[in-house]
Order: C-alpha cells, then structure tokens, then sequence
C-alpha cells in the first residue's frame, strides 16, 4: 500500500490523520486516538516498536499496515504516504509521544497534503508544550515554543541574546544531558532573576516540576543528574520581578511632575507584578524626607 504507481485514483480520496498520543501515561490516550488507530488502513509511526508497546497498553489490535515515519526518511516516505492517500486510504500518522509536526515528524506530510489538495485532520490530545506551561505557574495568556536551544554555545548564546526582551512566556525542550548547561547559558542570557520552571516526566511515576529563578535552577542542576524528559519554561521580560527600592525613583518622578504620591506608588506598583503600592508609598516619603 500503495498498490502500484499506476493506479487508477480512487473516487474519494483517503485522510491524512495526525494523531497526538500520550507523553507519558497511556491513560491519557482519548477515544478518538483508539477508534483512529482501529480504522486506520496504514499508520505511519516514529518508532514502530513504541506503537506496538502503546497498541498494547490501549488493548488495541491492528489491523493497518505500519511503516516507519521518521527524520530520516520523511522525504522518501511522504510521496508514498500521498499515493495512499490518493488511492482511497486512510493514513494515520502518529510520534512517538505528543502531538506529530511539533519537533517530531509530519510537518512535510501535512504540507504535501495540503499542496496536493488532500484532506487533512487532527485527533487532538496530550502536549509537553502545554502541559509544561499550565505547570509552570508562569503567565500563559501569551506564550512562544522555541523548541531544542542550539547546541553550540556561541549559537546558543546569541539565540538567548535575541530572546532577552521577548515578553512572552519561553518554552524550550531539552535533553536530560544538556539541562544543566543550558539553564546556566539562560541565566547569563536573560538574567538570573528570570523567574522560570523545569518540567520531567510530566504524566509519569516520577514526574517533577521544579520553580524558581534560572540562577537558583542553575546551581539545582549542576548539582545533580537531571534525568527524563525534560521542558525549561521561562518567564517572559515583563515577568521579571522588580525590587520596590529599584522604583523609587519613577514614584518621585511622577511625584515632582504633579501627580499625588499615593497615586503615583499605585500606578508604578500596578505596572510590576509583586510590588506593594504601600511600600512603594513608605520608601517614597522616605526618599522624600531625605
């Protein structure tokens, strides 16, 4: 499947389903995963051997054929994977954990779906991604994937550089071996004081989200073996948070333009999340007295 190049086109063309699956616990498998994977005529999957070991988990029995779907044959593959889908066949594509296109394989399927004019649909379902931010108690009305950070540190360095003023939450995958490194290349390229969060094993037995600036991250995992799946969210640059002596200085600006004391602690109090308007008014008179 399928059958041979020369195949007559079918009247009604298969679906492309990427389908997302569980991060870790099987238990968060959705129906529509299940029925999907029952129906399916072909699934094509990142690793053959952890669909069979989730087929198992789920007591699901197949009956579609299963090809290889990965990095490394994804250019080869997709063409074949379109013939099926001109044929009539339902294709079901699935990564190993999560949702498929997200750092994992089917961004140039969907793309070569949509050019071909083919349909397309998703079963949604579990996210690192979203999981990790949710945990993270850092902001999530505005949040950006950057997904795995450079490898080389001067690639990295300038990649953080860049994102230093980016107000928007931060969320980065990485590997267990490279954490320690590159929370401490964080803390130099963003600040120490960043707050921020390292999420592993989200959804499994040992699962840990650990809170905190990126200098204190830092010195937590150099400190150890940081194993597991590992998601760093980081607090965007308005999520710093400022120091009421740091501000004194705007409450006496707005102060000596015309703008009565206690207003003028309330409104600069009001622009920096974690500031106390009545400290800001105490250190004020203070200042003012001086």
């Amino acid at each position: 499947m399928p059958t041979t190049p020369d195949a007559e086109p079918a009247a009604r063309p298969g679906v492309l389903t990427l389908a997302a699956t569980p991060i870790g616990n099987p238990a968060d498998a959705s129906y529509r995963l299940v029925r999907a994977l029952l129906d399916a005529d072909l699934v094509a999957a990142e690793d053959t051997r952890r669909l069979a070991r989730l087929c198992r988990d789920l007591d699901v029995e197949l009956t579609a054929s299963v090809v290889a779907y990965h990095e490394h044959n994804e250019g080869e593959r997709t063409a074949w994977l379109l013939d099926a889908l001109r044929e009539g066949h339902s294709v079901v594509l699935v990564t190993d954990a999560g949702m498929p296109v997200v750092s994992d394989p089917g961004y140039r399927a969907v793309r070569a779906a949509i050019d071909a004019d083919l349909p397309v649909t998703i079963v949604p379902g579990p996210s690192a991604v979203l999981t990790a931010l949710a945990a993270s108690g850092l902001p999530t009305d505005r949040f950006a994937f950057e997904g795995f950070a450079p490898r080389g540190e001067g690639r990295r360095a300038g990649v953080f550089a860049a994102l230093a003023g980016e107000e928007r939450t931060l969320i980065f995958f990485e590997s267990p071996r490279r954490t320690a490194v590159t929370l401490a290349a964080m803390a130099a390229g963003f600040g120490a004081d960043r707050p921020a969060a390292v999420a592993r094993e989200l959804t499994k037995t040992h699962e840990e989200v650990r809170r905190g600036t990126l200098g204190e991250l830092a010195a937590w995992a150099q400190d150890r073996e940081v194993l597991g799946e590992i998601v760093l969210v980081v607090g965007g640059s308005r999520t710093v948070r400022a120091r009421a002596e740091d501000l004194v200085g705007q409450v006496v600006a707005r102060t000596t333009a015309g703008e009565r004391m206690k207003d003028a602690a309330k409104a600069v109090a009001a622009a920096h999340e974690g500031v106390s308007s009545r400290e800001l008014y105490e250190l004020a008179l203070r200042h003012d007295g001086t």
